[in-house]
């Protein structure tokens, strides 16, 4: 894995195989201490969404080299913790080197769409509210806090 990625790489959303799975965990390695305690660390998020017949997960590249990973869940289902009737997102890290360069906003620009193509109007997902949470990030997108809570964490909303 490089540090050396252009802002203005083309990103794009890849299956996770048996080839990259070790370099997704991997990345997780890469948070700071702070980030790591506001984010499931990628290896879990797999091991989860293997249990779940909803989640659908993607590595995050920013041309070739992987930058992120993102997991959604599709369709509410009380086992997995998740009472969403549409579509959640589970799970999104941008490793650190990667950090305030746009990955992050440009990938989710990538779910937005396809969600729209498959008839989606809104995404929802959730964060905590530790110092150094998401919240800013999830804002500066347009997602609005919906008022409810996902356990301990805030629930927000992104309609398009």
């Amino acid at each position: 894995m490089t540090e050396q990625s252009p802002p203005d790489a083309e990103i794009t959303l890849r299956r996770i195989s048996a080839l990259t799975v070790w370099d997704v965990c991997e990345l997780s390695k890469t948070l700071s201490p702070e980030h790591r305690g506001l984010v499931a660390d990628n290896g879990a998020s797999i091991a989860q969404a293997h249990f779940s017949e909803n989640a659908w997960m993607r590595a995050i590249y920013a041309d070739e080299t992987m930058v992120g990973f993102v997991m959604l869940h599709i369709g509410a289902d009380y086992d997995d913790g998740i009472d969403c009737p549409g579509a959640f997102l589970w799970r999104l890290m941008i490793g650190g080197p990667f950090q305030r360069k746009g990955y992050g906003e440009k990938a989710m620009a990538i779910i937005v769409r396809d969600l729209k193509a498959q008839g989606f109007t809104e995404l929802f997902t959730s964060y905590g509210q530790e110092a150094g949470n998401a919240e800013g990030f999830y804002k500066r997108l347009g997602f609005v806090t919906t008022g409810e809570m996902y356990d301990d964490e805030v629930e927000a909303v992104l309609k398009f």
